[in-house]
Order: C-alpha cells, then structure tokens, then sequence
C-alpha cells in the first residue's frame, strides 16, 4: 500500500478569526471547489463543526456521481481540524487544515495523506491522472481564496 502526501501553504490577508471561520464552515467548500467536479453537501445545513461530526456529500469524477463521507477526527478552532474519509473515492484519506498567525497574515497548510484503491491499477491512475487533479484543484483553490480574501 504506497501512501501519498500532498502539502499546500498559503497565506492569506486576513484575521484568524475570518479565515478560520471561513474554513470551518463547510458550505464554503463549494465556493472553492472546482465546478466540474459538481460538488453537493447531502447533511442537513447548518453543519456544526466540531469533532466527531460526519459530513456528506457528493462529486463528480470521470462523469460519475461519487458519494463520499467524511467525519471530523480534530478540532480546534483557530488552529486546526482534521477531516477523514469514512467511504469514498479513496482507500484512505486524511486532510488536515492548520492555521498560524504570521506577520498579521494567516499562513494556512493543507496536509493530505492520500491511499490509492486497486492495487498497482491505483497507482498507475495516480501517477497519470489523480495526483495532477488533486493538484489543480488546490491551485483552483488558492486563486479562489486570493479573490475572495483579496490576497496578493
């Protein structure tokens, strides 16, 4: 089983009380998410954030519908949280988003440890097709941050 590890800093012109709340907030993943991946929240909204707390949705990969789950593992407001796929596209996946005041700018990490289904298939679907996806839609995601926190 190869494990694969994405890392993705950003810093954004803002207070940690904005920026967090903001991520925090899973309504928002639409807003930075690419549209061609036709992202849908299927848990009743408002979802309160906090540990333990489950989250579905749906997207699109190669024109299919997805569904995937995810549960909060950590939370800690202004610092961090950690969302885990429970079912989904992948066979493993852990996504932890920290926050850190820096020079009256928040510097954001997204760290994503990432399995791969099927074996050697997995892998090589990896290397020519997902690996380049998840990282264009973290680039979709930091342009759509800059417009909506005006950072430059």
């Amino acid at each position: 089983m190869k494990v694969y590890k994405l890392k993705f800093k950003q810093e954004i012109n803002s207070d940690i009380d904005k920026v967090f709340n903001f991520f925090s907030n899973a309504e928002n993943l639409a807003k930075i998410t690419p549209k061609k991946l036709g992202f849908k929240i299927l848990t009743p909204l408002p979802i309160k954030m906090k540990e333990g707390q489950l989250i579905d949705y749906t997207i699109k990969l190669i024109g299919k519908e997805i569904r995937w789950r995810t549960m909060i593992t950590e939370y800690e407001p202004n610092v961090k949280f950690v969302d885990q796929q429970l079912k989904g596209p992948y066979s493993m996946w852990h996504h932890t988003h920290e926050f850190k005041e820096v020079d009256g700018k928040v510097e954001m990490t997204d760290t994503i440890y990432y399995v791969m289904p099927f074996g050697l298939l997995g892998r090589i679907v990896n290397y020519l097709i997902v690996r380049n996806d998840l990282n264009n839609i973290f680039k979709y995601r930091l342009k759509i941050i800059n417009q909506l926190f005006d950072t430059n």
